[in-house]
């Protein structure tokens, strides 16, 4: 008698990113095609395990043609909101709804769960895996790159290339009008995207969270290169840059959630200030997250998928894929959750960056 096929789920869970319909793509091919499963793609995260009916579909092989590699976002949906340790309930109180997730999951059948997120969602997912003896395999995706043990993660290069087009798009105008030009790009905990971009765009300032900065230092720079000849600056700011406070801006939002935003403006008009110059600010925002996946995130999030399936076929579970030295390996969750990965202030991207004459506000 034939064995049984294995039937796997899989969820986006997190802020949404360019290459997640890539993996979803790449798992239910690879898992289909390669081992005859069957794949239950889970919609809205763990919210489609607390939904009664269960929220999901069978993924067949037409998500496995070619159209789905080229679509932004996520065709499963996902949530950034509702921690099953502690959902929020209409009156204001939270419940523990662990229990019901890992009850649809078990009602669902499924032998293994492939979970693409990011710390935050792995760190839960992690902890429901554990509690219900749910078989766990992690693919990371995050446009901050700030997932330990991963060299790469799904969603940051194709965040990088709108960053850097926009620094693109800012210089000319810049140019022809005298002005500073302050660009705010994501970057929750972590300064890779304004460090990348920053770079790559030729900008005349970066800014981090990693590196404590004073305007009196930026608005130095500003002068020098106004002396040197040149009539405009860049700027980036990565959106977790505390001001000078120490704090960081936030904003609050109608359904209570809170997050960052606005530093871009307060060193905007700080700088006209101190300088004089013409500013304008330029906040990219969710456009970082949105369009077309570039061959980097498609390729990455192809392999990470492929290699996904097959720890689940070995049984190697309570893993996570990662990109390390040109290769994909697999390393232990619990690796990855441990604390963000945050820019090294000697690393070599900083050092890149200084040799280039590049201000990190620092001196």
């Amino acid at each position: 008698m034939a064995a049984t096929p294995r039937t796997i789920g899989i969820l986006t869970s997190g802020g949404d990113c360019a290459g997640l319909n890539a993996t979803i793509r790449a798992v239910v091919g690879r898992a289909v095609q390669g081992h005859g499963w069957r794949v239950l793609g889970i919609r809205h995260g763990t919210m489609g395990l607390l939904r009664r009916p269960l929220e999901f579909e069978e993924l067949g092989l037409r998500v496995a043609t070619v159209n789905i590699l080229r679509l932004g976002g996520t065709i499963l949906g996902t949530t950034n909101r509702g921690n099953p340790f502690a959902f929020p309930m209409p009156d204001g109180s939270v419940r523990d709804r662990s229990e019901e997730v890992i009850a649809g999951l078990r009602e669902l059948g499924i032998d293994a769960l492939i979970g693409v997120g990011g710390d935050g969602s792995f760190a839960i997912l992690r902890r429901l895996a554990q509690q219900g003896g749910i078989n766990l395999v992690g693919i990371p995706k995050t446009i901050d790159n700030d997932l330990g043990a991963t060299e790469n993660s799904i969603g940051f290069h194709t965040a990088v290339m709108v960053a850097t087009e926009a620094l693109d798009r800012l210089q000319p105008t810049a140019a022809s009008h005298d002005r500073v030009m302050v660009l705010e790009v994501m970057g929750r905990d972590a300064g890779h995207i304004a460090l990348s971009a920053g770079i790559a765009g030729g900008a005349d300032v970066i800014l981090i969270p990693e590196i404590a900065y004073t305007l009196e230092n930026v608005a130095a720079h500003i002068e020098k290169i106004r002396r040197q000849g040149r009539n405009f600056a860049l700027v980036v700011v990565a959106e977790a840059v505390k001001d000078q406070t120490g704090r960081r801006v936030q904003r609050r939002h109608s359904s209570g959630g809170v997050t960052y935003g606005g530093i871009g403006n307060r060193i905007g008009e700080a700088l006209a200030r101190l300088t004089g110059a013409e500013t304008r600010v330029t906040v990219l925002g969710h456009v970082q997250r949105g369009g077309q996946p570039t061959w980097t995130d498609r390729l990455i999030a192809s392999a990470f998928g492929v290699h996904a399936v097959e720890l689940v076929a070995a049984g190697k579970y309570d893993r996570m894929v990662a990109w390390q030295n040109r290769a994909v390996v697999d390393v232990p969750l619990s690796e990855a959750v441990v604390a963000p990965q945050q820019v090294d202030p000697d690393s070599t991207l900083v050092r890149t960056a200084r040799g280039l004459g590049i201000s990190l506000g620092d001196g």
